[in-house]
């Protein structure tokens, strides 16, 4: 990593953190002087300084040296695959799917975008699976709608199934032809 690639990381993250120049300083045990000298690209931080920097910055240094966003399209499409987990168990399809975006967040492109669309539409899916059911049996227990058969209530999760796994297969297309996802519908939780 050169030193502009190097000033633009440590900037940011410290920006991302809250941080102020005198805060890192302090917190790294480095000088005001070689935090400015470092992110101006000025000064190339020795492996000690680089273990400082991380560790003050809450990262490890080869996270610190190894930012570059890189194009992954065959992670971005596991991705969206692993939302199918909720095939064994619903929570399964938010948490799967959170974990491998939590592990790569910003560092494949789109992955952030990707990984908080798939997790919304999850948790709103896993939402109306258990409200929608639930309130037509209560409906049909006042006597609002008809009487609610078993048949029914299996068709409709059924359905509510169907939907899901074609909405992430479809996007799994979409994501291969390098097309935006739609998912629909979803609540944003994450934004």
């Amino acid at each position: 990593m050169d030193k502009s690639q190097l000033a633009i990381r440590v900037k940011a993250l410290r920006h991302k953190r809250g941080m102020s120049q005198e805060f890192l300083a302090e917190e790294s045990g480095l000088s005001l002087r070689t935090i400015q000298r470092i992110e101006k690209g000025e000064s190339n931080p020795t492996g000690d300084s680089l273990k400082r920097l991380a560790n003050a910055l809450d990262i490890t240094a080869d996270e610190l040296m190894d930012w570059a966003v890189k194009e992954d399209k065959k992670y971005l499409i596991f991705l969206n695959l692993s939302a199918l987990t909720f095939l064994f168990f619903p929570l399964l399809g938010i948490l799967v799917p959170f974990i491998l975006w939590s592990s790569k967040k910003d560092k494949i492109k789109d992955i952030n975008l990707l990984g908080k669309r798939l997790i919304n539409f999850q948790i709103t899916w896993t939402l109306i699976l258990c409200v929608v059911p639930m309130l037509l049996f209560v409906l049909s227990k006042l006597s609002i709608i008809g009487d609610l058969s078993l048949s029914l209530f299996f068709t409709l999760v059924g359905l509510l199934y169907l939907m899901n796994t074609v909405l992430i297969l479809f996007n799994t297309i979409r994501i291969s032809n390098e097309q935006s996802e739609v998912y629909m519908p979803q609540i944003q939780f994450l934004r």
